[in-house]
């Protein structure tokens, strides 16, 4: 891969400055072709980007497709379909005191902004947040990760050819060139990947007060209830954990079970592994299994495995030369255990037994919140208890890894594990600044003529009639705790009531017809 040279960075931000300066994506139909261009820089080399993917990740031909191909089409094609709703100022909701003022909020692009690709999803989190900032109007330096060379040069050559050059420039490189990028102004940054070097990047951006949407991620738990369908959940999680092999952050990191129920689960995992990966598709040899992305990362999780005190259910063969970790379980594993320390990021998955659901609750509890916290139940009291006591980016219940490719969820941290949110609409909105508007007309001086000096008495008064809001009657002290309000049980009743009457008007109505004829 052809690093961008530092001396041409200054200049490519300075183009960039002037692209945006030019005013050309004040056209949302400019927009449009610039968003449609890009998706054909996937679709047109779909195939190439299979082939880089397969490169950098030893990544399979269908999670390519399912995973980052296909979903980076779809991200455009949304971008492109929604671009005007999305960009249509908005009017605030209706108030009797300002109406006459004619307020409405803006849709307008904060500038120029830098993206920083992560290497787990080169593709899907470059073009996906691409996509967003032209449809907010913004001119986009995108810098890709150096440990995956096959996609990030191949992006680097495509950009020019698809996209104007004035709005969308590629700088590929190391962390010279990634510092480098951080000594600039940027209007916004979005940045994917590990906490250690979020900190950076909000650091350098700190200094320039620039706004910063950062998707790091951490250890996402898996909490499991006996009462769920034990099969689904074994092969949604094992998928889950496998899938890339297991460098995504939402993967499952690790799974909290009820101690009596852990065997049981341990064995559903490994008769899914058996089918996932019968003899003639081991995945030490087939081309259906990811492998780590460098030396390093295979060093780090190789470490994280060697030193577990807990009990291998079924993996645990590795081989340095290719990079490869076999999909590997380990139950009985402690909270102090190597693989409780840090993110596995790889496709290792320890069982953590506990008591029940209320000491997973506060093992969560006592960590990070995490990226994703799933919950597999077939009990919806036992979801929710989880989930309403428990803070995390993500609340899943039955289904691992795919919400941040559902259209309509933000996609987000919270506290370590990121910040902000992004995804479909979620991107337009990170990359606009929302700009409030009045166009307020001479006569609502009559009625407002009390805000001018001198300050009298009379219209201290008027003022106070005016805008001071009537509260509702003073509460004679606080509600008990967890009981629902009158309003809504009444209006919950209201429901069941209509309902009750209008089946039994249907049924008079069926019976009287059934009657006349």
């Amino acid at each position: 891969m052809e690093f961008t040279p530092l001396d041409q960075i200054d200049k490519i931000h300075v183009e960039l400055r002037s692209g945006f300066n030019s005013g050309k994506l004040k056209s949302l139909a400019y927009r449009k072709y610039q968003i449609l261009q890009l998706g054909y820089l996937v679709q047109d080399n779909a195939e190439r980007f299979n082939d880089a993917l397969a490169s950098d990740l030893g990544r399979p031909t269908l999670e390519n497709n399912f995973l980052e191909i296909g979903p980076s089409i779809g991200d455009t094609k949304q971008a492109y379909q929604n671009v005007e709703k999305w960009s249509k100022p908005e009017k605030p909701a209706f108030s009797l005191n300002f109406t006459a003022m004619r307020p409405v909020v803006r849709k307008e692009p904060k500038g120029v902004v830098l993206i920083i690709s992560p290497f787990n999803y080169p593709l899907w989190l470059t073009i996906g947040p691409v996509a967003g900032a032209l449809a907010a109007g913004n001119a986009v330096a995108i810098k890709p990760s150096e440990n995956t060379p096959a996609v990030s040069s191949l992006l680097a050559e495509l950009v020019p050819k698809y996209l104007d050059q004035d709005l969308v420039r590629v700088v590929n490189g190391s962390i010279p060139e990634t510092t480098k990028l951080l000594e600039l102004q940027w209007d916004h940054i979005l940045y994917t990947g590990s906490g250690r070097v979020g900190k950076i990047v909000a650091a350098a951006a700190a200094k320039h007060l620039t706004p910063v949407t950062l998707e790091l991620g951490g250890k996402s738990p898996v909490v499991i209830d006996p009462n769920c369908d034990l099969e689904t959940a074994a092969r949604r999680i094992l998928w889950g954990k496998v899938a890339n092999a297991g460098q995504t952050c939402v993967a499952p990191d690790y799974i909290l079970v009820p101690r009596d129920f852990q065997d049981t689960f341990a064995d559903a995992l490994k008769n899914t592994y058996d089918k996932f990966y019968p003899e003639s598709a081991k995945p030490s040899v087939s081309g259906a299994y990811a492998r780590l992305i460098t030396p390093q990362a295979f060093t780090r999780v190789n470490a994280l495995l060697k030193g577990t005190k807990g009990t291998v259910v079924f993996g645990g063969e590795t081989d340095e030369a290719t990079k490869y970790i076999q999909p590997t379980v380990v139950k009985d594993v402690q909270p102090d255990d190597t693989l409780m320390s840090e993110e596995i990021f790889g496709p290792i998955l320890p069982i953590v037994p506990v008591k029940d659901i209320d000491e997973a609750i506060a093992f969560i509890n006592a960590r990070d919140h995490p990226l994703a916290l799933y919950v597999f139940s077939s009990d919806n009291a036992v979801k929710a208890k989880v989930f309403d006591n428990t803070q995390s980016g993500a609340a899943i219940a039955n289904e691992v890894l795919i919400h941040p490719g559902v259209d309509g969820l933000p996609f987000g941290g919270i506290g370590p594990s990121g910040s902000g949110y992004h995804t479909g609409k979620y991107t337009f909105d990170i990359f606009t600044h929302l700009r409030a508007s009045m166009d307020s007309p001479s006569w609502v001086d009559k009625i407002l003529a009390a805000r001018y000096p001198p300050y009298t008495t009379k219209k201290v008064n008027a003022v106070r009639k005016l805008l001071f809001a009537r509260l509702p009657a003073r509460p004679s002290g606080p509600p008990p705790i967890g009981v629902a309000s009158g309003k809504k049980r009444w209006g919950r009743w209201f429901l069941v009531a209509t309902a009750i009457a209008l089946a039994s008007f249907l049924t008079k109505r069926s019976k009287a017809l059934t009657g006349s004829s």
